[in-house]
């Protein structure tokens, strides 16, 4: 996927329908607040986080809330959608204590990358989860990547 540069000014974090039954998105939303994880690069202040869920297997709501989102940040905002960054939450990206990684990761992806957003995975980084990785018990995870 193609990686684009540039000013951010919101961040959509994407949460799996199924593990926000029982996840609050707390952890996300603190990784963002305090920059560690998957937002360390964002070191500019007043960037907005707005969490929203997939809608359900295979991403049924992605296409509809991602574009209302940019509709209104540019409305509200005045923010463009190049200046608008899509973390796939780490409940859909990685192997973790929810599940394994969304089989429909690469479909969604392709959705946003056809409705012209950028788009990273991860957002938490559970130290459980990490150091099942380290134990070879999940899959592994590249952080700066987003792999």
């Amino acid at each position: 996927m193609e990686e684009r540069t540039g000013r951010v000014r919101l961040i959509g974090i994407i949460q799996c329908d199924f593990a926000k039954e029982r996840c609050s998105g707390f952890a996300c939303i603190n990784s963002f607040t305090n920059r560690i994880d998957a937002f360390e690069d964002y070191a500019e202040d007043g960037i907005m986080a707005v969490p929203f869920n997939c809608g359900g297997c295979p991403g049924r709501r992605i296409s509809r809330t991602a574009a209302h989102l940019a509709k209104r940040a540019k409305r509200k905002a005045g923010i463009e959608k190049d200046e608008i960054v899509i973390h796939l939450a780490s409940c859909m990206a990685t192997d973790n204590g929810h599940y394994p990684p969304c089989p429909h990761l690469g479909y969604i992806e392709k959705i946003l990358a056809r409705k012209g957003f950028r788009v990273r995975k991860g957002s938490y980084r559970s130290k459980t989860a990490q150091k099942r990785r380290e134990d070879g018990v999940y899959d592994a995870f590249d952080w700066k990547c987003g792999q």
